[in-house]
């Protein structure tokens, strides 16, 4: 990763406000598109491939599987499991017989199929901690169990191609870092978390997090990584890297997704080697491939203005239903807002449920 700049100031000025007042304008455009293109849910069919285009409630795991032969070495393994009722010591040992069959092992990353923003994501290490998440998944919900990357590094990659365009384009590239604190012999982890200029701000998710370690002295110069999932709600530090977007990256997506029916818009997780090999097309696995309500997440940096969301979030949304609109003239099926207003209320009933997030 290009050596992260902690000069300066640790947030922007809206970075965590409520997410109503970023997709206001949203709404309104939304509106008025609905009416210009005579129906308020085209968006939904902007990704034919996945259930309605990955607004809401899609499964990582049917879009994963659209992969075909040839994009499926660039998505990192991973198997499934639902919840039953069986014993959670049961079910981590047939778990991990499947993961076995499939040449797989500790550690893995444990998350749920259906959910977002980073909801219920846990590295797992060992099978007392597959145990222990077993235990806290709700039942007859699927869950995935993913190979941890041979990578550290991490970007969310804003892909767009429109329907019978032979190239696409990287409308957003955003660098993920985890963050942390160092120890300075003296002060407790809590401390440390309140004291620091960036986490400071988000104590509440970090104290709540690591409540068994905060009186936890770290050595001088000792890093404690406070966040493990590379999402922005749960604390992970993002920064613009649309620098970065490479024709050769580009030309390597477009590979990919010849190969990836049916999608034709959404932010792809990516871990990598080192950032060169990225801007070369190499050395990359996907973990996830997301959908319609996917964020341009480089809005988050802290340089970003109010000016830059905005403008960013418009061009998207103008994006799917331009997508959409394609997508009904070749014939495909334009999900209904009620279909979307169901699947929302059974993710936000099923991400109640869910473990905490690593």
């Amino acid at each position: 990763m290009p050596t992260l700049d902690t000069d300066g100031k640790p947030l922007s000025m809206f970075e965590f406000w409520p997410a109503w007042f970023f997709y206001t304008p949203v709404v309104v455009q939304w509106l008025w598109y609905g009416i210009k293109y005579r129906s308020f849910s085209l968006p939904l069919a902007a990704n034919p491939g996945i259930e309605l285009s990955g607004m809401v409630g899609e499964s990582k795991d049917a879009i994963l599987s659209l992969a075909g032969e040839k994009a499926k070495p660039w998505v990192l393994p991973y198997v499934m499991w639902e919840k039953n009722d069986a014993s959670p010591e049961t079910q981590a040992h047939q778990a991990m017989s499947l993961l076995q069959k499939e040449g797989l092992g500790f550690p893995v990353v444990a998350k749920p199929d259906l959910g977002c923003r980073g909801a219920g994501v846990r590295l797992v290490e060992n099978r007392g901690e597959l145990e222990e998440y077993m235990r806290l998944f709700p039942n007859g919900a699927r869950l995935m169990l993913q190979q941890k990357a041979p990578y550290n590094a991490e970007a969310g990659v804003f892909y767009v191609r429109y329907p019978g365009e032979k190239r696409g384009r990287i409308f957003s590239l955003t660098l993920k870092y985890n963050p942390f604190v160092t120890g300075d012999g003296k002060r407790n982890l809590a401390q440390l978390i309140d004291d620091d200029p960036r986490a400071g701000q988000l104590s509440h998710l970090y104290h709540a997090r690591h409540e068994d370690k905060l009186d936890l002295v770290l050595a001088d110069g000792e890093t404690f990584r406070l966040a493990f999932a590379g999402s922005h709600s749960r604390g992970a530090i993002f920064r613009n890297g649309n620098a970065y977007i490479t024709d050769a990256l580009v030309d390597r997506l477009d590979e990919i997704f010849n190969d990836f029916p049916g999608y034709h818009f959404g932010r792809l997780d990516l871990k990598f080697k080192d950032i060169d090999s990225l801007m070369e097309g190499n050395d990359f696995v996907m973990l996830e491939a997301n959908g319609a309500s996917s964020e341009a997440a480089h809005i988050w940096d802290r340089g970003a203005t109010l000016k830059d969301a905005f403008s960013t979030l418009l061009a998207q949304y103008r994006m799917l239903f331009e997508i959409g609109n394609k997508q009904r003239a070749l014939g495909h099926k334009v999900p209904t807002l009620m279909e979307l207003y169901r699947a929302w209320r059974k993710e936000k009933a099923l991400v109640q449920d869910y473990p905490s997030t690593d």
